[in-house]
């Protein structure tokens, strides 16, 4: 850890580099200097991260229901066919515009209700009733990949998955048990969410912690992932921490790996046994955050062993709470604007560097929910009008 004098060199906060950012531009403000972190993509709504982000549990979508989901200010159709597959499509029928999941599933497509047009999973549109016999044109809506894991049905925003779900480190390629606990609204963006639990300073003041206990590390994994590590460990001063400190042999145990700005594993507890948290949000149409809490652990084999991970996923679901607690009053009145950036928020600013790296998705910019398309130059037989595509 550096010392004050010399943090900003090793730390690099004042500048925060991307392609697309003007991060680093620091304002000074008259008669005394002032460092405001300006970002492009860090706590703005409109900008969405090319990632895996929950679009809803899976109980919540039964075989051959379809239903209207809306993320991140897009309406999207989306169903599950006949082989248990979940496909996700823009809501909106490519020749008028009806709303898909007005229709009904067939086989592993979805049938639109207001002509029967017919769209597979790929959103390739297979059936026009009234053109049977006829050549038919290529017509389709957009799809958009998914996957199911940890009782969840999650979307890419993005036409090809660069990243296979995230994990829990510990738990990388094991079987795992998850329970879907609590659904949370939080008046902020996800991403000041995320930084909350890597802010070594709050854990002192909120939640009363030695202030020693936790040094954070950052460590980029990937263009996606960044990884915080704890580096403290529990002082011994007093009777208590003497007590804590014999279930560590090094650091006290908090480790956090963060993807997209938007998704976070948390792993804590002592060396005999680890609890392991997802937290993964999303941003609302009003720029507040929409939060689903995982708990997880790896798989135990027999009834022991179901019981003990039964206790142990409802144990670690009430921890979350634990925590979550406390910030509530913080994020239901915050209005985040990081004017004065200090040693102590290295960790944070690690953060939003790694972010402000990361591609953006072009979410809003096909077929925008709300938006009228584009006139094609598709000639009607025997006039001279255009037409357009809905």
């Amino acid at each position: 850890m550096c010392a004050a004098t010399s943090w900003c060199a090793c730390a690099n906060w004042r500048q925060i580099p991307c392609s697309r950012s003007r991060a680093g531009r620091f304002s000074p403000a008259p008669g005394r200097r002032r460092h405001r972190v300006d970002t492009r993509v860090f706590n703005h709504p409109e900008a969405v991260v090319q990632g895996w982000y929950w679009l809803a549990r899976s109980r919540e979508i039964r075989r051959g229901q379809v239903v209207p989901l809306r993320l991140l200010g897009r309406e999207l159709a989306v169903y599950r066919g006949d082989d248990g597959r979940v496909a996700a499509l823009d809501a909106y029928c490519a020749h008028m515009g009806a709303h898909l999941a007005e229709g009904r599933v067939e086989g592993n497509a979805l049938r639109c209700f207001f002509h029967r047009w017919r769209y597979e999973a790929d959103g390739r549109c297979s059936d026009i009733p009234c053109l049977a016999g006829q050549a038919r044109p290529q017509i389709s809506v957009r799809c958009w990949p998914t996957a199911e894991r940890y009782g969840m049905v999650w979307l890419w925003t993005g036409e090809t998955p660069a990243d296979d779900l995230p994990e829990v480190p510990e738990l990388a390629g094991k079987a795992c048990d998850a329970l879907v606990a609590n659904r949370f609204r939080k008046r902020c963006h996800p991403n000041v969410v995320l930084i909350n639990a890597i802010d070594e300073q709050h854990f002192a003041s909120v939640h009363h912690l030695p202030g020693s206990i936790l040094t954070m590390e950052a460590v980029p994994r990937s263009v996606s992932n960044i990884e915080f590590r704890n580096l403290g460990k529990v002082p011994t001063s007093k009777r208590l921490g003497r007590l804590l400190a014999r279930f560590y042999q090094g650091p006290l145990t908090y480790t956090l790996s963060y993807w997209y700005g938007s998704l976070g594993t948390v792993t804590l507890g002592p060396d005999f046994l680890h609890l392991h948290l997802m937290f993964a949000l999303r941003v609302g149409d009003d720029g507040s955050t929409e939060g689903q809490t995982l708990a997880l652990t790896r798989q135990r084999r027999g009834p022991l062993g179901w019981l003990v991970n039964r206790l142990l996923l409802y144990g670690t679901a009430l921890a979350a709470r634990y925590f979550a607690w406390g910030d509530t009053r913080v994020f239901e009145t915050i209005r985040f604007d990081f004017r004065h950036p200090i040693p102590a928020d290295r960790a944070v600013l690690a953060f939003i560097r790694h972010l402000e790296s990361q591609p953006l998705a072009r979410w809003h910019e096909i077929d925008r929910t709300g938006a009228r398309p584009r006139p094609t130059r598709m000639r009607l037989a025997g006039t001279d009008q255009e037409s357009s595509d809905g």
